[in-house]
């Protein structure tokens, strides 16, 4: 592919040089060459596959919401939150008071997923700059944060990445003139029926918006989420399957240089780290889903061996663990309403057949049980 230049470094009067954005997208058009066209087939065919096989599964909306938090806890993890994925099912649940403070990022995160995800169903709202503008909002709204966000709000003051001040950043995004420019430029061009790829696409506006930085903070989180419901409301995936900031957590010091590198003409290779993104996860994703459908054909079983009423209430909760895998005796009792010891029984008997395990065998008080084997198909994709 020929050099694109995206844009300038223009010296301001305040004697720094900020990154002007050129008109989005160039009158030249992309012109990938066929290797990233080739790769871009292969992304394509296996989201095909993935989102037919998740069809399959009679709890897909629970594998979706294990995904999300996943995908919440990886690009909160990206801006350096250090919770993880059991502190925000468990925070979820309410059954561990003594959760780390930065969860609250990930909670956050998936608050704005989720609402992102209603507006688009039930709304059929656009993937719009006021769109981006309420996810923002969800996401930072009276969220932990080092500074001042102004929530669902564009930035009406210069802002900088890496460094202590604008002179000596890594790189100082458009001031604010410029800013409201590049940001009509990108909703254009997300809207547009022009002849761009889906998928080359997407990566394109994320690099772009990346490159604008129109929020005072936030700007990684709800740019990476921009990607999956962009996908989902061009009708490329039927539920917003694919995330993929765990990709990008794995290769974070190479995500940010394809970046940068895309500020600089390098098109091509950013696409290309995108592509490889897509696949990897697309993938690990299938994988997944295989996996669920093995572990929860061997639960069923276990549970067709029990007497009448005790596979009766056993069927009940096991389809509601896969929404919520850690639990205690207080969320058994709601989900089923016994008592406090028909709750601990029917806890006891799942430990028997080991589909859950105590969280903490030492504690005798509040103690939660993990359906682990659940929960590790999800970790060990990480690896």
């Amino acid at each position: 592919m020929k050099f694109i230049e995206i844009g300038t470094l223009r010296e301001q009067k305040e004697g720094f040089k900020a990154f002007i954005p050129n008109s989005f997208p160039p009158k030249s058009g992309f012109d990938f060459d066929s290797p990233i066209l080739k790769k871009n087939d292969q992304a394509t065919r296996l989201l095909g596959k993935l989102d037919g096989i998740t069809k399959l599964l009679p709890d897909a909306d629970f594998f979706l919401l294990m995904y999300l938090r996943k995908d919440a806890a990886s690009s909160s993890q990206i801006e350096g939150t250090q919770a993880t994925m059991i502190d925000a099912i468990e925070a979820e649940a309410k059954v561990n008071t003594n959760v780390a403070s930065d969860v609250d990022d990930i909670l956050h995160y998936i608050q704005a997923l989720n609402y992102g995800m209603k507006r688009v169903t039930t709304d059929d709202f656009p993937v719009s700059l006021r769109f981006i503008k309420e996810l923002h909002k969800k996401l930072m709204d009276q969220a932990r944060a080092t500074h001042f966000s102004d929530p669902g709000e564009f930035r009406r003051s210069q802002n900088w990445i890496g460094g202590t001040r604008p002179d000596n950043a890594r790189f100082v995004p458009p001031p604010v003139h410029e800013m409201h420019a590049a940001l009509n430029d990108l909703d254009n061009f997300m809207n547009s029926n022009d002849t761009t790829l889906t998928l080359i696409k997407a990566a394109l506006l994320h690099a772009q918006f990346e490159t604008i930085h129109p929020f005072l903070d936030g700007n990684g989180r709800t740019g990476r989420m921009l990607i999956t419901f962009y996908l989902w409301k061009e009708g490329f995936l039927e539920k917003p399957v694919l995330f993929l900031s765990s990709f990008f957590k794995k290769h974070q010091e190479l995500y940010y240089e394809k970046l940068f590198g895309y500020h600089n003409g390098k098109l091509s290779e950013w696409v290309d780290f995108f592509l490889d993104g897509v696949i990897e996860i697309a993938n690990e994703a299938i994988e997944i889903v295989g996996k669920i459908t093995v572990l929860r054909e061997e639960d069923m079983q276990k549970i067709q061996k029990l007497g009448t009423r005790a596979a009766e209430s056993a069927v009940l909760i096991l389809p509601k663990l896969y929404g919520q895998p850690i639990v205690n005796g207080v969320l058994i009792q709601k989900w089923t309403g016994f008592t406090r010891a028909g709750a601990q029984r029917v806890i006891e008997r799942f430990i028997e057949m080991k589909i859950l395990l105590p969280k903490d065998q030492d504690k005798k008080y509040g103690q939660s049980y993990a359906y682990k084997k659940y929960l590790d198909i999800f970790q060990d994709s990480k690896k």
